[in-house]
């Protein structure tokens, strides 16, 4: 072979090797783009614990476990999505949840975990319901990995944000979350805007009032871990704090629940006392055994004893909460709410939040707002 052809076959050999890396260089980009695209309709989530979760992109079953969960959902207005629910949401009363009153049928759904404080999932049964997602709220991590293990669905965290209280940042990123995920983004932006208007209109109405002319108040009967009597209550609590009451526990300096003795209240002797009706009972089985204790109250005394609805029932009834934040409103400071009339105020929030005006049977069922009377 001469020399010249001895080049010829030298550069047919370097194209042919410069033309198989271009098109194993090719084919390598075509198998990476099929790779990095290889289910285009996941996308990817942060959820309330921080978790990077993939979820579809269309969304159309779910099911939700732990405290509030369904909440969430049925504020926005996704409960055609709910394709199972926990025991708890069957069995227990829903008198205190306006969110269950509201939907009776979701009652009707099959069963996929125990539900309550320890939320207890069944992943066989979840799996039976075929959910796109499992929304979750107040559930350790490490369960939470376990059961998108088990389930090989993803699961995503929701939060409240600090239980009984209204820090609501959490809670706003949980529906904005929740909303994208389910298609309900405008819904969820509405629903943020209703709370951040009633708590702004009720600041609004109270704030300029002077300490010197706010009567002090109490709360009693806030129900923890069960139905509590008079000396359960609440420093900071939230209808008093949206109202900027003058909480005579507040003297206390803690936050959340606490429990006082019957010393205390009397030492206190406040103008206003609100018994949370989860509790009444508890409230009026203990008046009948001490009445002079209840008689030596000023608020009992002058007839200034209210009945406010129980709104800590599976986690905090953002609704409720508010309608009583009203009505402690109208009783505290009525030439401020001179506009308001409670029991319609509650069922414009009802309405809104939960699809259905629910006060009236609430009323029938817990007491509603009112005066409360006490005899002998």
């Amino acid at each position: 072979m001469d020399d010249k052809m001895m080049k010829k076959m030298i550069i047919l050999i370097i194209a042919g090797l410069l033309f198989s890396g271009c098109v194993s260089q090719s084919n390598n980009i075509e198998s990476s783009n099929i790779e990095k695209h290889i289910n285009p309709e996941v996308i990817k989530i942060t959820d309330l614990y921080g978790r990077v979760v993939e979820v579809p992109k269309e969304v159309n079953r779910i099911v939700c476990l732990g405290p509030g969960c369904l909440r969430l959902i049925v504020y926005l207005n996704a409960t055609d999505k709910v394709v199972g629910v926990e025991d708890a949401e069957k069995k227990w009363t829903p008198w205190g949840r306006p969110y269950r009153i509201a939907h009776p049928e979701l009652a009707e759904l099959p069963t996929i975990g125990q539900g309550g404080p320890s939320p207890k999932p069944n992943p066989e049964a979840i799996m039976q319901v075929k959910p796109d997602v499992i929304f979750v709220t107040y559930m350790p991590k490490e369960d939470v990995e376990e059961l998108q293990q088990k389930t090989g669905i993803p699961v995503v965290v929701l939060s409240y944000g600090k239980l009984a209280t209204f820090d609501n940042e959490d809670l706003f990123k949980s529906l904005k979350l929740a909303g994208m995920i389910l298609d309900k983004e405008k819904r969820a932006e509405d629903v943020i805007k209703f709370i951040k208007y009633c708590e702004n209109d009720l600041e609004n109405r109270t704030k300029d009032i002077p300490d010197e002319k706010k009567p002090s108040v109490y709360v009693g009967g806030i129900g923890y871990k069960g139905m509590r009597g008079i000396e359960s209550t609440q420093c900071k609590y939230p209808p008093f704090v949206l109202v900027h009451a003058k909480n005579v526990a507040d003297e206390l300096n803690k936050e959340g629940h606490v429990f006082v003795s019957k010393e205390q209240i009397l030492k206190w002797n406040p103008d206003i006392i609100f018994i949370d009706e989860g509790g009444l009972k508890l409230v009026i089985e203990d008046y009948k055994k001490n009445p002079e204790f209840y008689n030596s109250l000023k608020a009992f005394k002058n007839g200034n004893v209210y009945g406010l609805l129980p709104y800590n029932f599976y986690t905090t009834n953002i609704g409720t909460a508010l309608a009583d934040a009203y009505y402690v409103g109208k009783v505290i400071y009525p030439e401020k709410f001179s506009d308001i009339n409670p029991e319609e105020k509650a069922d414009e929030i009802y309405a809104f939040l939960v699809g259905k005006p629910v006060y009236n049977i609430m009323k029938e069922k817990l007491g509603g707002f009112k005066k409360l009377e006490f005899n002998n």
